[in-house]
């Protein structure tokens, strides 16, 4: 290998990397970052505390690479609100996929909202960087429809904000949603029929 060239990852790091960043979910998702450990993610991965310590070099460090990791896909959703579309299918096609994803990916969602809660003090850049433009352009896409008299007047800013509190409620809020609701009955059915009819109503010109 020539002086300089970057050396291969192997599988058994690839997979070490894995089971730290899958480990450090499910903790900084129960305990938040102040909550959590290297200990606790330790445990959680099966790994030594020093083992931890030679693929990150320590909690912040892999906060931020799951937060970054996390950015991407937490965008999607909005980014797929297309301009050629029809206005009220693509909202209600925005809200269908955020529920999906409080659904599939609840303990990413705990640790957005961990973050934010804590006033972002990690995921700053990505939010100005990357969410934030995006936000504009999806804003400006809602107020040209409704300059077109495609939507009624309403506030396209606090439109997105309510799409995001009505479906991330049922993953930062699942234990209550399940204790309220029953363990037995999956909340996501009859939270996607409500939401459609809400948003529905809400559009109506």
């Amino acid at each position: 290998m020539p002086d300089g060239a970057p050396k291969k990852t192997s599988r058994i790091q690839k997979r070490n990397r894995r089971l730290i960043l899958e480990a450090a979910l499910d903790v900084f998702s129960r305990h938040g970052y102040r909550g959590a450990t290297l200990d606790q993610i330790a445990a959680e991965a099966g790994l030594s505390k020093p083992n931890i310590l030679y693929y990150f070099d320590g909690k912040e460090d892999i906060h931020v690479t799951l937060l970054s990791r996390l950015m991407d896909t937490w965008l999607d959703p909005l980014v797929a609100m297309s301009p050629q579309g029809e206005p009220v299918a693509e909202i209600l096609s925005y809200v269908q996929r955020k529920l999906n994803m409080a659904r599939d990916l609840p303990r990413e969602s705990r640790l957005f909202a961990n973050e934010i809660l804590q006033g972002a003090p990690r995921i700053a850049p990505e939010l100005t960087g990357h969410l934030k433009p995006l936000f504009d352009e999806k804003c400006a896409l809602i107020a040209e429809w409704i300059a077109q008299g495609r939507l009624p007047p309403l506030d396209p800013q606090h439109l997105i904000f309510s799409i995001w509190s009505t479906t991330q409620h049922y993953a930062d809020f699942e234990s209550q949603v399940r204790i309220l609701m029953g363990p037995e009955e999956d909340p996501h059915a009859r939270a996607s029929a409500h939401l459609r009819r809400m948003f529905e109503a809400m559009l109506r010109v």
